[in-house]
């Protein structure tokens, strides 16, 4: 009677343990390394912050690991139901959700959670799944649908109010239509459209949307209430010169002139303590991260996987963009993280999640041209 022979150890684990692709995790972990040290000298006025931002870094690390095993096809299949409980939550904000600070953004389903940021993952997920199902066949009327399918959530978070998350969430799925062949005179014609149709949007801004847009255009006309955060955190950005004036050395964080400095306003805190130089490296970390993602995309082996691969990437780029345009007082202040940087749980898991994602995508790939 033979018996069967026992696979070593490390063997049986070695698919479950060696599912980073060593490039994307190299780049992820030098930013969280300049995210971390930044964070520690921007709160360092805030006592727990640093351990706290350190407890999110480990649990987007495992949504990280969990998201590079799972095959895209198990992501295909859950494409559907998660976008419509992301739905079906925003619908459940707007009836009865929690109010914070004006605006009515979370749920209480026995812990408070915030919809708005399922819909990141979920929207390119669902719309990758909707154009895999009719590739090679993609007509005007599956681009309406798609049209469709984006604007409804896009709506919801917009009218909470969020308009960073309703930014990051139309991006996110724009970039799927874009990449499964939106022809460029539609898209010239949705950009006239758009420039035509800003009274009506004006008209249905909130009265702090429009102070926003007002401020980027000139905000020494209110430069202590609205203007203040960008006049301050252009001055610490200005200040920083080319070689910075050092770690744990900014005197606007740390007089407190940078509004929110450890989140969307990060930016200015590394900008002073870092100055050129050090900003001239973390733009070639995003640019390498950038561009790693793409090449995954680009060599995807499956319609949906590149989709989604291209949305995930453009997702990234959009967070760094708008991040770094507010903070510079280029784009209007909104909230939009600046990724792997800003402290906070939610955002961290969203971006822990999307690199898992491009990871699997990668592994995934390995496995089936062996």
């Amino acid at each position: 009677m033979r018996l069967t022979e026992r696979r070593p150890l490390l063997q049986v684990l070695k698919p479950y343990i060696f599912v980073f692709d060593g490039q994307l995790a190299l780049i992820i972990f030098l930013i969280l390394s300049l995210g971390t040290v930044t964070v520690y000298s921007a709160g360092i006025d805030f006592p727990g912050r640093v351990e706290d931002h350190l407890r999110n870094v480990l649990v987007a690390f495992v949504v990280m690991w969990i998201a590079a095993i799972i095959p895209p096809q198990s992501l295909m299949r859950v494409a559907v139901p998660l976008y419509t409980v992301g739905v079906a939550l925003l619908i459940g904000v707007a009836a009865f959700g929690l109010v914070k600070k004006g605006a009515r953004r979370w749920l209480n389903v026995g812990v408070v959670i915030q919809p708005s940021e399922i819909m990141k993952i979920a929207m390119p997920l669902m719309l990758a799944w909707f154009f895999q199902k009719r590739e090679g066949m993609v007509r005007w009327q599956e681009f309406a649908i798609a049209a469709l399918l984006l604007v409804i959530p896009v709506g919801l978070i917009a009218k909470q109010p969020d308009l960073g998350t309703a930014i990051l969430v139309m991006a996110a799925g724009f970039y799927v239509i874009f990449l499964a062949g939106l022809s460029w005179k539609v898209l010239v014609g949705l950009v006239l459209a758009a420039a035509g149709s800003m009274p009506v949007v004006w008209s249905l801004m909130h009265d702090y949307q429009r102070n926003r847009i007002m401020t980027l255009i000139d905000p020494t006309t209110d430069p202590l209430g609205k203007g203040f955060h960008i006049i301050q955190s252009t001055i610490a950005i200005g200040s920083g010169g080319i070689p910075g004036k050092g770690w744990l050395k900014g005197t606007q964080a740390h007089l407190e002139f940078i509004p929110e400095r450890t989140t969307d306003f990060i930016f200015a805190v590394f900008s002073e303590e870092f100055g050129l130089i050090g900003n001239s490296i973390l733009l070639f970390l995003y640019l390498l991260l950038i561009g790693r993602g793409l090449y995954i995309a680009a060599n995807a082996p499956s319609f949906f996987s590149r989709l989604l691969a291209g949305a995930v990437t453009l997702i990234f780029f959009t967070y760094a963009f708008v991040n770094m345009g507010m903070v510079s007082g280029i784009l209007p202040v909104v909230g939009v993280p600046l990724p792997f940087m800003s402290y906070g749980g939610t955002a961290l898991m969203t971006l822990g999640l999307g690199t898992g994602i491009l990871m699997s995508i990668q592994r995934h790939r390995k496995l089936v041209q062996s």
